[in-house]
C-alpha cells in the first residue's frame, strides 16, 4: 500500500524549501491506453519504471547523434562541460522537436493523461573517463512542482550498459516517498549535490541498459543515480521531463513549459519552438 498523501517542504534548499508540496506517489489509473499496455501501466505502477521502449529507429537516433556531436562541440568550446546542456528545449528546435514528438508523447501521455507538458530537457554526457557519478537521488526533491506526478523520459543517445556507467534504478522506491538525502556539495566527481544514503535497505538497483533509440520512463520519485564511466566509450542520453497540465510549478518553472497534448493550462507557460537550426 502506498502511504498516504503528505505535504512538506524540503529543508535546507531556501526558496525550495519554503514551497509546500505533495511529494507522494499518484498511481496511473488508464483503463485504455492506447501506446502501452494495461501490464506495462501496471507494472509502472508497481516498480516506477518502464523499459526499454524502442523510440528511434538506428538511422534516426545516428542522426540525433550527430547533431549532438555539433551541439556538444559548440558548447566545449564556450568552456563548459558535457553537462551543461539543460533546459536545451529553450533553446535549440531540434531538442524541441524531440520533446514534442508524437511517439514520446503517446507513451508519456499514457501514463499522465490527456494534458501534458513537456518542461525539461538536459543532454547527461558521460565523456569516456570523466569520472563523474550521479548519486542516488529523488528527481522530485530538486523540483517546486506539485503534486509529484511528473515522469522522465530517458532517450539513449548512444548504447548505455554497466560498461560506460548505465543509469540504475531501485525498483519499488517510488512508493516510500521523499527520502531523507544528505547535501554532498563538496564532493567534486558527483555531478549533483545531494545523495540518499544506505540505499542498500531498498533492494538491490536494476541496470538500465539500453540501445541507442531505446528509452526509459520512470516516476519523479523513483531512486536512480549511475556510478562513474570508466571506460573508453561515451554514455550520452536526452532526459526529456513531463507532467500533467494539473500539476502547479513554481519559483518561475511554468515558463519552461511547452504544451505537447491537450489544451494549454492557464497556469503554465507554452513556449513556441525556437528559431535555430
Amino acid at each position: 500500500m502506498n502511504p498516504p498523501t503528505t505535504f512538506k517542504a524540503v529543508p535546507g534548499q531556501d526558496e525550495l524549501g519554503a514551497t509546500t508540496r505533495d511529494l507522494s506517489f499518484h498511481p496511473c489509473t488508464n483503463p485504455a491506453p492506447k501506446v502501452l499496455t494495461p501490464d506495462q501501466i501496471a507494472r509502472f505502477n508497481r516498480d516506477g519504471y518502464l523499459m526499454p521502449l524502442r523510440v528511434f529507429s538506428a538511422a534516426e537516433i545516428a542522426d540525433l547523434r550527430r547533431y549532438f556531436d555539433g551541439l556538444l562541440a559548440r558548447y566545449t568550446a564556450e568552456g563548459k562541460d558535457s553537462y551543461s546542456i539543460s533546459s536545451a528545449h529553450l533553446r535549440h528546435s531540434r531538442v524541441w522537436d524531440v520533446l514534442t514528438n508524437p511517439r514520446v508523447v503517446g507513451i508519456v501521455s499514457d501514463l499522465l493523461g490527456p494534458s501534458v507538458v513537456g518542461w525539461g530537457s538536459h543532454f547527461f554526457c558521460k565523456m569516456p573517463g570523466d569520472g563523474k557519478m550521479v548519486s542516488w537521488h529523488q528527481d522530485a526533491s530538486y523540483w517546486p512542482l506539485t503534486p509529484s506526478k511528473a515522469v522522465t523520459v530517458w532517450l539513449a543517445v548512444d548504447d548505455a550498459d554497466p560498461d560506460n556507467a548505465n543509469m540504475r534504478y531501485i525498483p519499488g522506491t517510488h512508493v516510500l516517498g521523499h527520502l531523507t538525502w544528505q547535501l554532498s556539495e563538496t564532493d567534486e566527481s558527483n555531478v549533483l549535490n545531494q545523495t540518499v544514503p544506505d540505499v542498500d535497505r531498498f533492494g538491490a538497483p536494476v541496470d538500465v541498459a539500453l540501445k541507442a533509440g531505446e528509452a526509459s520512463v520512470h516516476s519523479d520519485l523513483l531512486l536512480h543515480g549511475s556510478e562513474a564511466n570508466t571506460s573508453a566509450r561515451r554514455r550520452c542520453g536526452l532526459t526529456l521531463r513531463y507532467t500533467p497540465g494539473e500539476v502547479r510549478a513554481y519559483l518561475g518553472w511554468d515558463e519552461k513549459g511547452v504544451v505537447a497534448a491537450g489544451e494549454p493550462p492557464p497556469h503554465w507557460g507554452n513556449r513556441p519552438r525556437p528559431t535555430d537550426e
